[in-house]
């Protein structure tokens, strides 16, 4: 605090209120003028210089006393928020270095569930297999996948665990696990024989397995939805099971779709829920997509939803490409629909092209 006369040599009140207000300090300084003046327009240079408060000259002792009672009240609210500034900015550096830290795990995180989804497109000897993923965030519930039951039985799945986030993907990778496509002990389409070999799973078994398995294994609110399809890659007879997942759409060969299955409650809510085998036949030249909700469930700034009539329009007039361009058209179109509105929810496919006859 300063208390300083407006008359000086060398240097008068105003100047040394102005420099000592120009000061590189920490805190706050506050300054008293004394003045004789009182006219309005020298108090108004007196506040343009930085001065705090002024007093008339002859100074009154008790009216100086409680001036500086006055300023020190100031002084105290000035340390009390600069200290409590500085508790915030010390706050928010450690919130900004965990911050990154957690963006780190995040992008490793992402990098991880990425490594769980097979290769984008995968070319087999009747047929053809191309997937979609698309992450709302860095990582989130949905995984494709496909593996072979033997040289002519194709295994393919969505899967869409509820929920965003970490604790989504840990029990996604959880059920990547379970659907292991290069060890069949750890897959659970597979069961042991009495003489040891390996035993193919109906679709409705498989739910049902996995459903127990998840319930006696995790404890965790979360469930998910699924569609698995089993492929005879041979004649095209599909045995497949819904679990709470959307509808198995069919593409012809003409262009015309097909939505499959009756439904089914979703997996690790309640344990001995028995799910049904569906069946179909896929001709040659025919498409099977499995897909995730958070296609046709895609809003746009009107709220109105993508919905399966849009995704089977789509479908059929892009039937001019394949694989992966196909695809692409598909999530082009739901984007062109969404119009600039995030998407907030993975978006995933996994589609199997039936070669037609003479093709390989």
């Amino acid at each position: 605090m300063v208390i300083s006369d407006w008359v000086m040599p060398e240097m008068n009140g105003l100047e040394f209120c102005k420099s000592f207000k120009a000061l590189d300090k920490e805190n706050f300084g506050y300054f008293i003028l004394l003045t004789s003046k009182s006219a309005k327009e020298e108090i108004a240079q007196g506040l343009a210089h930085g001065a705090d408060d002024f007093l008339s000259k002859p100074v009154n002792a008790e009216e100086l006393f409680a001036r500086i009672q006055a300023g020190q009240r100031v002084l105290e609210m000035e340390q009390a928020l600069h200290d409590k500034n500085k508790r915030i900015s010390e706050t928010l550096s450690k919130l900004q270095a965990l911050h990154e830290e957690i963006q780190k795990d995040l992008v490793e995180a992402e990098r991880l569930q990425l490594s769980l989804i097979p290769e984008s497109h995968k070319k087999l000897e009747q047929g053809d297999i191309s997937i979609l993923f698309k992450s709302c965030g860095h990582v989130g519930g949905d995984l494709v996948g496909f593996f072979k039951f033997s040289r002519d039985r194709l295994g393919m799945y969505s899967i869409d665990v509820s929920g965003h986030g970490i604790s989504s993907a840990l029990v996604t990778a959880r059920l990547a696990g379970y659907l292991s496509r290069n060890n069949k002990a750890q897959n659970i389409a597979f069961e042991r024989g009495e003489s040891g070999e390996f035993i193919h799973r109906k679709p409705a078994q498989i739910a049902e397995a996995l459903n127990n398995q998840l319930l006696a294994d995790m404890e965790t609110e979360h469930y998910f939805t699924l569609a698995f399809a089993d492929i005879d890659l041979k004649t095209g007879y599909t045995q497949f099971v819904q679990a709470g997942h959307p509808y198995p759409v069919i593409i012809r060969k003409d262009g015309t779709t097909e939505l499959v299955g009756t439904g089914g409650p979703p997996i690790s809510l309640v344990p001995d829920v028995q799910y049904q085998t569906e069946t179909f036949d896929l001709k040659h030249g025919d498409r099977l997509m499995l897909y995730s909700d958070g296609i046709t469930e895609c809003q746009n700034v009107h709220d109105i939803l993508y919905d399966d009539d849009r995704m089977r329009a789509a479908l059929s007039k892009n039937t001019g490409t394949k694989g992966l361009e196909y695809l692409n058209g598909l999530l082009w179109d739901v984007s062109q629909f969404a119009d600039g509105t995030p998407f907030y929810d993975d978006l995933s496919a996994i589609l199997f092209e039936f070669s037609a006859d003479g093709e390989k």
